[in-house]
């Protein structure tokens, strides 16, 4: 029942405490905010939104393995297409707010953990430079996927336990530019896929935490990864948390409405 209840809760927490642009003061900070407003302003994308209704408006029903923690709303393992696209992808703001955060990286090689409905994913290829890997757990779920993002050829999609997939995909990387960690949805496997990707990532690259207040152990885990001595600065948008490593930067967490 508390998981139910918690994220209204730390809405409230939220609302109260962000700020404004008015309030940054780290020029880089200022910079970074008022460029995604423009960005979500200057770049939808009425085609992959139309992939998006089509999706909305599947009845079809597919049986989905949760290796996490689960969805908040759909506990049956045998679901709707449309329900998990209307409950469990990412929102257009927020995959926008994806796909600019990865256009401030070299953006060659870029990491999605959760595919869901590949949506998100079809984003982060319109902004990539290089390679997007999904890794997807839940085996139907990757077959949606890939009927949305089939016309991208820089996607490849990585499908099994992403606990096993990801150590394996990371032995053959020099490095990486961007990921955005948005399976599982809980403490135990965001520290697991955080302590994985630590020694790949660059002073280049940035990391979204999708879900950073769905629960207290999501709260925890976003608290520690901020936290990191190689964190150089963060931003909270409710729904999502950004790390950075750039050099040079004065440590700051950022709390922001978008």
């Amino acid at each position: 029942m508390f998981d139910q209840i918690h994220p209204f809760f730390a809405y409230l927490r939220y609302f109260l405490l962000k700020v404004d642009r008015h309030s940054l003061q780290a020029p880089y900070a200022y910079e970074v905010y008022e460029g995604l407003k423009e960005y979500a302003k200057t770049h939808r994308s009425p085609a992959l939104e139309s992939k998006r209704e089509k999706l909305l408006a599947n009845p079809a029903k597919i049986t989905i393995q949760d290796h996490g923690t689960g969805s908040l709303r759909l506990k049956n393992p045998l679901r709707k297409i449309a329900a998990i696209t209307r409950h469990s992808a990412s929102k257009p703001k927020f995959s926008l707010l994806y796909q600019y955060f990865c256009s401030l990286t070299p953006a060659q090689t870029v990491l999605e953990l959760g595919t869901c409905v590949g949506i998100t994913t079809a984003y982060l290829a319109q902004s990539t430079q290089g390679k997007v890997y999904t890794f997807e757990g839940a085996d139907e779920l990757a077959e949606v996927a890939k009927g949305t993002f089939g016309a991208f050829p820089e996607i490849h999609l990585i499908a099994g336990r992403i606990q096993e997939t990801l150590p394996e995909f990371l032995q053959k990387v020099p490095g990486v530019d961007f990921v955005l960690m948005d399976a599982h949805h809980n403490y135990e496997a965001t520290i697991f896929f955080w302590k994985t990707l630590l020694p790949a990532l660059q002073k280049t690259s940035v990391v979204a935490i999708g879900d950073i207040h769905r629960s207290k152990e999501m709260e925890k885990a976003w608290n520690e990864l901020k936290s990191h001595s190689s964190v150089t600065m963060s931003m909270d948008f409710y729904e999502c948390g950004i790390l950075f490593f750039k050099a040079g930067l004065k440590k700051q967490h950022y709390i922001l409405h978008y």
